[in-house]
């Protein structure tokens, strides 16, 4: 059965901005969250990376905001720069393909203060940063609670988490009472959803995991070597895929070092994002991966958590990683925006358990692949 955005209640404004990026019917995830967000309904949505949650918040926060105001609104807690800047994108693409005059501004950590307070003088719509400079801020009161009507948690899964949940506590305890809470994640665990119950009331449960917790449009393939020739076997794959974009995982940061600079010896347009970088050095690496001017991506699961992509093909798994939700989260850095997508794993005999384990966790198939004078074959 088809939807329409229509039937789901927006406006013609919004409707007409996501044809103009071809998007023409809502996603699960949407089609499920969107009537109750325009109710201002507390809930939290799960369902897999790449599924179309942003938009599943952000269209009814453009419909609900009353852009005749100048006052801040809504704030969108992320937990790393990157996808806070993300999201800024998507409300600004939104806004110009609309014609709807909100208003936006990122608030990160690590930044000079000053000028994020010069900026907020102008009152954005929406603000969207991480908590503790926004909580900050809060309390310099440079950003009025009062206002704030709508509070939506991104990734929940982490912000809800024992590192995170304070701030974002104390950042909902500063707005008013009435205000709605949205929170939406891959994947929330016991103790997130216990999290929520703190904080948020009488709360609507969207749940599609249950129906497919990694996206349908992702192929998992997985290639048997020995350890010492997993960084050979990924120069000789991407020579015979040449992906335009890909990420090559590691589980260490010492080994996204090791690997990339090899990659580098070898002339691969390649760049190690790990949790150590600089802000400026992440900005730039991933602005040369979208233009197209960087073809590997190499990076640690912290490292690359929350990163939305275009055009992003392929993933590589030099390491497997132990956590199984990391697993959702790698692969579903390809497959979005409704393409294909292909997730390759190196792993040794004694990785091969775990491929068994993700294939019963997550009801997926794992195809056994070999390579062959320079094509890929499947295994016998």
């Amino acid at each position: 059965m088809s939807y329409s955005f229509e039937a789901l209640g927006l406006n013609p404004q919004l409707i007409a901005g996501l044809k103009m990026r071809e998007i023409l019917e809502p996603t699960d995830i949407q089609r499920e969250a969107i009537p109750l967000a325009l109710a201002n309904q507390d809930l939290i949505g799960q369902s897999f990376t790449g599924s179309g949650k942003t938009l599943a918040y952000l269209l009814p926060l453009f419909q609900k905001t009353d852009c005749g105001k100048r006052e801040t609104q809504a704030i969108i807690l992320a937990p790393t720069y990157e996808l806070a800047l993300q999201i800024d994108k998507e409300i600004k693409i939104l806004r110009e393909n609309s014609g709807i005059a909100m208003t936006s501004l990122p608030i990160i950590g690590n930044v000079n203060i000053a000028r994020q307070i010069e900026k907020l003088r102008d009152k954005p719509h929406i603000i969207v940063g991480t908590g503790v400079r926004i909580l900050e801020l809060l309390k310099k009161r440079k950003i009025n609670a009062q206002t704030i009507k709508t509070i939506v948690i991104d990734e929940g899964d982490r912000l809800l988490d024992s590192e995170h949940f304070n701030s974002v506590q104390d950042v909902i305890k500063s707005t008013m009472r009435d205000r709605q809470i949205m929170v939406f994640s891959a994947n929330m665990d016991e103790k997130a959803l216990q999290a929520a119950h703190k904080i948020m009331k009488d709360i609507r449960m969207i749940s599609l995991n249950q129906k497919q917790l990694i996206n349908p449009a992702i192929t998992h393939w997985y290639f048997t070597v020995e350890r010492r020739e997993k960084l050979e076997t990924l120069r000789k794959l991407v020579a015979a895929i040449q992906p335009t974009k890909a990420i090559v995982f590691l589980n260490s940061t010492e080994d996204v070092q090791v690997a990339t600079a090899k990659l580098q010896y070898h002339h691969y347009k390649a760049f190690g994002l790990f949790g150590k970088a600089s802000k400026e050095e992440r900005k730039s690496a991933l602005a040369g991966f979208r233009k197209w001017e960087i073809q590997l991506l190499v990076a640690s699961d912290i490292a690359a958590r929350g990163l939305d992509i275009q055009g992003l093909t392929h993933i590589f798994n030099l390491d497997l990683p132990k956590d199984a939700k990391e697993y959702l989260n790698r692969a579903g850095r390809t497959g979005r925006s409704g393409k294909a997508g292909i997730a390759l794993s190196l792993v040794t005999e004694k990785e091969k358990h775990l491929i068994k384990k993700f294939e019963k966790e997550f009801n997926i198939i794992f195809e056994e692949k070999t390579l062959w004078k320079g094509s890929i074959r499947n295994s016998r």
